[in-house]
């Protein structure tokens, strides 16, 4: 198992350096950052080509590319041309752990930046995580075991509408009807702006409150999809020889259902979340555009439409580190469930 962890991870490094590298590219070229450095006014000519030449913008793609891999020692950029340099004047590089600074944050570390919005995503697509994951399993097990059931034509219907509709009409009709309509009537609401109100600070309640309505709209359609899955593995799995000898054999139904069945059909299940998990460091773009929500998704969004080429860099490269680290971790989970399963 070792040899097949380090011999995954040896094949992951170079995938890594050249998604980087596509990323790199197609990010000097969708945005430009210097256009934005001027708030409100438009960036004049002279602090546009000061600024290119302190952020090494003037430079070919390939050379900005190297730079931001290895690092380079950068002059100190003033950003907002006051006399001050936001910037340090050296930075290590990617390799060494160093993603650089954000173009549009006056100058803080990609770091530092990311680390303030991961715990707001966290929250989020945590819990909407473990409320899709349980729905599903409850629902997909009650419905194979009733196959053709009110209970299970009911979640079928459900299940189709749910993954029908777009994440923003989701949100959209669950505002309006848990939070705009009940306000209008004198009803108690639910909260639907940012993350707390800034009236009560944000205290437990309060961001459990704001939670509700992004993940009822995040695990709508995702909790259909996964509920569909498990019914269906659930349904193949009772049917096998094995699970009919247990049931001969006498063994009680919750241990027939619970440990023989549910451990067999829940390796369709572990590749689904394994694949939807390192996505949660992402964030969800639409539900905390439309949600206020200050998370990872947002922040992507707002770094794509501005240019800041370090920060996307620095996001999709976290989330690029995660995905392979949890494919492992979905491969070992594998071998754990079905011992037929070996990686020599």
């Amino acid at each position: 198992m070792i040899r097949y962890i380090v011999q995954r991870i040896l094949q992951a490094i170079p995938l890594l350096f050249v998604l980087s590298l596509v990323l790199f590219v197609l990010m000097k070229n969708v945005g430009d950052p210097l256009a934005t450095m001027g708030g409100r006014r438009v960036t004049r000519a002279a602090d546009r080509e000061r600024l290119s030449r302190q952020l090494g913008l003037d430079q070919p793609v390939i050379l900005q590319y190297v730079y931001w891999l290895i690092g380079n020692d950068w002059a100190k950029v003033d950003m907002d041309g006051d006399g001050v340099a936001e910037t340090p004047g050296t930075r290590q590089g990617v390799l060494r752990g160093d993603f650089g600074v954000s173009l549009t944050n006056r100058g803080m570390p990609v770091v530092k930046v990311i680390s303030e919005r991961i715990p707001n995503t966290l929250v989020l697509m945590l819990t909407a995580e473990a409320a899709i994951i349980l729905g599903a399993l409850l629902i997909g097990i009650y419905s194979a075991l009733h196959q053709y059931s009110w209970v299970d034509n009911l979640a079928t219907a459900f299940s189709f509408v749910g993954y029908s509709m777009p994440i923003f009409f989701i949100a959209l009709v669950s505002i309006y009807l848990l939070g705009v309509y009940p306000k209008q009537a004198g009803l108690p609401y639910l909260p639907w702006v940012g993350m707390f109100d800034p009236k009560e600070g944000k205290t437990f309640e309060q961001v459990a409150l704001h939670t509700i309505l992004p993940v009822l709209s995040i695990a709508m359609i995702s909790f259909a999809a996964y509920s569909r899955y498990v019914r269906s593995t659930m349904l193949e799995v009772m049917s096998q020889d094995y699970i009919r000898t247990a049931r001969a054999k006498g063994l009680p139904r919750p241990q027939v259902v619970f440990i023989h069945a549910l451990k067999n059909a829940a390796l369709p299940l572990v590749t689904v979340v394994g694949l939807d998990l390192p996505l949660l460091l992402g964030g969800a773009v639409v539900t905390e555009r439309i949600f206020a929500w200050p998370g990872m998704g947002r922040l992507f969004l707002d770094g794509v439409s501005d240019g800041d080429t370090p920060l996307v860099m620095g996001i999709m490269m976290l989330i690029a580190i995660a995905i392979v680290t949890f494919q492992i971790i979905t491969d070992i989970t594998y071998a754990w469930l079905d011992p037929r399963i070996r990686y020599e």
